[in-house]
């Protein structure tokens, strides 16, 4: 029988919760995954086979699939330092407008590669942030975080169907002075007809939680060297930090 090679293990703390998560590298196995989606155009795919990695290896128990989507961005860039390098070369392509020889608006279309360290990006955390919302002085809802799951089977609706889907799905209960009522013992045509008779007013208090989630990304400032113009992005996504 051949020997088999020791696999480190790595730790890292879910943003949701600050638990502690156990994982190993991805090992050849898992490279084969990731040339196979790197092959395909659809983002879906994409998710789905870093979903598959991360749960061959991590190595404590957790349901992937329903973790939220900053917390499986903040795996899988943790997973990728420890299992490939911690540098990540990125292409840029400035967009700022410039004058053509015809004195004509255009992009500038220079393009810009810099270094990003996985390891220095730091979630960020809006002190704000709270996912129990009061609605009124007797009622409020507490919500779940959205998962990429939850994010792609909406794809394509208009902004207030998405909106009305994905906070729905993201109700975990809705709670008075006397009870708790959960999501998952009431019917999803309670839930819309709930959402549907909030005010705007509530809505505005519901969207300050999606608007201040966790959010995983780097700022990074550069010189376009065909321009000079002066620009700052956020890196994030985590299609820019896949294999």
């Amino acid at each position: 029988m051949l020997p088999k090679l020791d696999v480190p293990t790595y730790e890292v703390n879910l943003i949701s919760t600050g638990k502690p998560i156990r994982f190993r590298p991805f090992l050849v196995k898992e490279q084969k995954l990731f040339l196979m989606a790197s092959e395909s155009d659809d983002p879906k795919e994409t998710v789905q086979v870093i979903r598959q990695v991360l749960k061959n290896c991590i190595i404590d128990e957790v349901d992937v699939d329903s973790l939220p989507t900053f917390d499986l961005e903040w795996l899988f860039i943790n997973l990728r330092a420890r299992s490939v390098e911690e540098i990540v070369n990125l292409r840029y392509k400035c967009n700022n407008n410039v004058k053509d020889e015809e004195g004509k608006d255009v992009k500038c279309s220079g393009y810009v590669e810099f270094d990003v360290n996985l390891l220095d990006i730091e979630p960020s955390k809006n002190p704000e942030h709270t996912n129990k919302i009061q609605i009124t002085e007797n009622l409020g809802v507490v919500l779940r975080y959205p998962t990429f799951e939850m994010v792609q089977k909406y794809e394509g609706l208009q902004e207030n169907d998405l909106m009305t889907n994905v906070l729905v799905d993201c109700i975990d209960y809705i709670y008075d002075k006397e009870q708790m009522y959960y999501a998952k013992d009431t019917t999803r045509d309670e839930l819309i007809e709930f959402v549907d008779s909030l005010q705007q007013k509530d809505l505005e208090k519901i969207k300050l939680f999606f608007d201040t989630i966790p959010e995983v990304k780097k700022d990074v400032t550069f010189d376009c060297p065909k321009c000079k113009y002066k620009e700052e992005i956020a890196i994030k996504g985590i299609q820019n930090f896949f294999v």
